[in-house]
């Protein structure tokens, strides 16, 4: 398994970043691609490598925390790598161990491909076995009603960045930010409708 990899940024997609390593660019699946640098002179990705008969693919983490919640989810009975992926995209891993340990269904079922007996069985194997991962006294209640207000701005404020980071003048973003105001959405589901609405020249 490769434990990581250390390179510059040279592409960011919704879905991945390509990392060059020695002249080798490595196309790696991530959960939000745009929390990385473009041309950063040295960035360390942890890496998981997924192998099977018609694939080889891999998964990179900024931390090998999240690499282990991800590796962790993929024990979970009916969830891939792609469903793992999808989870840590619409949720920090705060909230996901968070959500596991209060066995919060609601919660858990509003992550795609997540339906209720999915979100149990996520309970019943993972219960207790990721508490480690994150330190769960020092995390707020994702269900309060300000620290989701507090969540969902600082979210849109990183959607904001990464557009910038991506390439879009100020005057651009400017148009799409009375959009954003209207949802309460992650980082990742920010991005996706401003990138929507760019494009449709909104």
């Amino acid at each position: 398994m490769i434990e990581f990899i250390r390179g510059t940024v040279v592409d960011i997609n919704p879905e991945y970043v390509v990392l060059d390593h020695q002249g080798m660019g490595y196309l790696i699946h991530a959960p939000n691609p745009y929390i990385y640098e473009l041309n950063k002179s040295e960035t360390v990705i942890y890496t998981y490598q997924h192998v099977r008969e018609d694939v080889l693919a891999l998964y990179g983490f900024p931390t090998r925390k999240d690499r282990a919640l991800f590796m962790k989810l993929l024990n979970v009975t009916g969830i891939g790598p792609k469903g793992a992926l999808a989870i840590l995209a619409f949720g920090r891993p705060d909230q996901v161990v968070t959500a596991i340990e209060e066995e919060n269904e609601a919660f858990l079922i509003k992550f795609p491909g997540v339906g209720k007996k999915t979100a149990r069985q996520i309970i019943l194997d993972l219960k207790g076995k990721v508490a480690e991962l994150v330190d769960l006294e020092l995390v707020p209640s994702i269900f309060a009603v300000n620290d989701q207000k507090e969540e969902t701005n600082q979210a849109m404020e990183e959607a904001l960045e990464a557009l910038k980071v991506l390439g879009y003048a100020e005057r651009e973003i400017r148009k799409v930010i009375p959009y954003l105001e209207k949802e309460s959405m992650t980082t990742d589901q920010y991005i996706k409708l401003a990138l929507q609405k760019l494009v449709q020249g909104k």
